[in-house]
């Protein structure tokens, strides 16, 4: 949680910021914590970035196309989705994450209409029965899935899907090869985290979450948001698509789900 606010408090500073987040900015200038332990480098930091802008932008999209809606943004962590939106006086917003993460939250954010923090895990079921289901509904989980099992993460995605009448759903994931790799990869291992649901593609969500439609599934090198990175990664990028494995590490999912 801290290593991602970090990032994008780093960008926030550059001359041609990605995300452009001055809220993770003053989030980060108020908290006492050695950021060095995160391992987040300002040449790091556009993994992050992103990924955030990507998810920003499919937001906006839903947002755009349903003036009267309920944002589920489950595992939030400490980020400003909401500031950066600032969604109508129609959109109910709430921000799932742990008790600890929500106090949190509470202390470095304002409070605003319309916005709800809810403390709970988001493999809990005893939440979402509170959310009122009478609008269309987007469940954001950004940099979530890979920290669940696959048990879980679908479960999750399912009661999703059967307590609303139609929506979206939008998530992140890694393949088989990206958990594999947890061990190569400094941030989640000196935060004693551990990766663990693989979501090789399209068809491993469909098969396993009834009454999902695939809107858009696009690797991470192949985003609108990774073009805004310099050269070398252009080329980067192009020496990914080589190596299918290596391509579909990181990926971008988006279902419709309900009535159209």
């Amino acid at each position: 949680m801290l290593a991602t606010l970090y990032a994008k408090a780093l960008d926030a500073d550059f001359d041609t910021p990605i995300l452009g987040d001055r809220y993770a900015k003053a989030v980060v200038d108020r908290i006492d914590y050695d950021w060095k332990k995160t391992t987040i480098t300002a040449r790091r930091a556009p993994s992050v970035t992103t990924r955030s802008a990507h998810f920003d932008n499919w937001t906006r999209q839903f947002l755009d196309a349903h003036r009267r809606a309920a944002v589920l943004h489950v595992g939030c962590g400490l980020d400003s989705r909401f500031w950066r939106m600032r969604p109508g006086s129609e959109v109910d917003w709430y921000d799932i994450d742990y008790p600890d993460v929500t106090r949190l939250r509470t202390q470095l954010y304002p409070s605003a209409d319309h916005y709800h923090v809810v403390a709970a895990s988001v493999t809990d079921p005893a939440w979402l029965p509170d959310i009122p289901n009478d609008r269309p509904t987007l469940m954001i989980g950004e940099g979530l899935t890979m920290y669940l099992t696959e048990r879980d993460g679908v479960a999750l995605l399912r009661r999703v899907v059967e307590r609303f009448d139609r929506g979206e759903l939008q998530f992140d994931g890694f393949n088989w090869l990206g958990i594999k790799s947890q061990v190569l990869n400094t941030v989640v291992r000196r935060s004693g985290s551990t990766l663990s649901w693989a979501i090789n593609g399209p068809d491993d969500i469909v098969e396993a979450v009834p009454g999902v439609r695939l809107l858009a599934w696009q690797r991470w090198f192949e985003s609108y948001t990774f073009a805004q990175l310099p050269r070398s990664s252009q080329l980067m990028g192009n020496a990914m698509a080589l190596i299918p494995a290596v391509a579909n590490m990181a990926q971008y999912h988006r279902y419709a789900f309900g009535s159209a």
